[in-house]
């Protein structure tokens, strides 16, 4: 036999054997799964539907809804709420820290990502850091109440750039913790998307200039337009920043619910997006003597169900579209569309 046709049959018959000894790929047949990550904006809070255990029990205020932008998605066969009323930056990450009774946010998602392939990953948070965007609200209230003196906006057009140069840190903290988390849980980095928003405005100048208080929306108009046109605006900015310092997916909302802000809709708020002040005299029905106060109120200037529900649709369109970053914008068919 000649030898280039003997060479020839001995490679087939290794090659042959390499294709039968080849070990198969194996299919991960576990479910998919989006998950969100952050607090009250991203939790549910003011959306109502909240699950049992999150609902004052035992002390949990984390207000967890059914009804949470991360359920409105159609990315994956399951959506997991991890975020928190309340929470930090801290919180959400790897720290031994505890938040309305729960851990870390961080830790929990290992366990999520195990169990489910994660396809992509919601994070925001940093509101309740340095910038305590609650506090400074309920302090420009306290303003309106008293007619003599002055506003919010001149102290926080000063302090404002400061606190999110102090917060920008503490988030890209956490933003390190979850990718940490997503490696224990066996992921690559870039094998998922992970996606960092800003907040959306919840109040505007655009509204009664008589009876906005009344109505639910006690703000001077001027500090109602700072908020709306500068400080939420320098929060999208701020997370920009950190979107592109980290390789992170950026989705801008700062405009998000342009026009449905609390009482932009006077005497109907059935139009609107946000909720205006919400008191639930019903907190003390799960949460007893400890709902008395500041969770009778926590719902309030948060986005409602109606807002989650576009929420929702603009980051299904944002990671289906595979761009870097966009924005939240309403359309022309009154829908929330992400515009890169």
């Amino acid at each position: 036999m000649p030898a280039i046709r003997v060479l020839g049959l001995v490679t087939g018959v290794v090659l042959a054997a390499g294709l039968v000894a080849a070990p198969q790929a194996v299919a991960d047949d576990r479910p998919t799964a989006v998950v969100s990550l952050g607090d009250s904006a991203i939790s549910g809070e003011g959306a109502g539907d909240y699950e049992p255990g999150t609902r004052g029990e035992n002390g949990n205020w984390c207000h967890r809804s059914a009804n949470a932008l991360i359920h409105k998605t159609q990315l994956a066969q399951r959506t997991v709420n991890l975020a928190c009323s309340g929470a930090d930056a801290a919180n959400v990450s790897l720290a031994d820290t505890t938040h309305y009774t729960e851990g870390s946010q961080a830790r929990r998602l290992i366990d999520v990502a195990k169990a489910n392939r994660v396809v992509a990953v919601v994070l925001q948070v940093g509101a309740n850091d340095d910038p305590a965007f609650a506090d400074t609200l309920v302090g420009c209230i306290k303003k309106w109440f008293n007619p003599f003196g002055s506003g919010c906006a001149k102290d926080l057009r000063t302090q404002w750039p400061a606190r999110l140069t102090a917060m920008a840190p503490k988030v890209e903290r956490a933003v390190a913790d979850v990718k940490s988390a997503m490696r224990q849980a066996g992921y690559a980095d870039g094998s998922y998307r992970f996606v960092i928003t800003s907040y959306a405005s919840p109040v505007t100048e655009k509204m009664d200039a008589i009876n906005h208080g009344p109505q639910g929306c006690p703000l001077r108009l001027a500090d109602a337009g700072y908020g709306r046109t500068e400080a939420v605006p320098q929060f999208a900015e701020a997370y920009r920043g950190i979107a592109a310092r980290n390789g992170l997916s950026y989705l801008d909302l700062s405009r998000a619910t342009e026009g449905r802000e609390a009482c932009s809709g006077g005497d109907n708020s059935a139009t609107e997006w946000q909720n205006r002040v919400l008191v639930d005299p019903y907190a003390w029905v799960f949460g007893g003597l400890d709902s008395v106060g500041i969770h009778m109120a926590q719902q309030s200037f948060h986005p409602n169900a109606r807002g989650h529900a576009q929420l929702g649709r603009c980051v299904t369109e944002f990671v289906n579209a595979g761009t870097p970053t966009a924005r939240c914008l309403i359309g022309s068919d009154g829908n929330l569309h992400a515009v890169a």
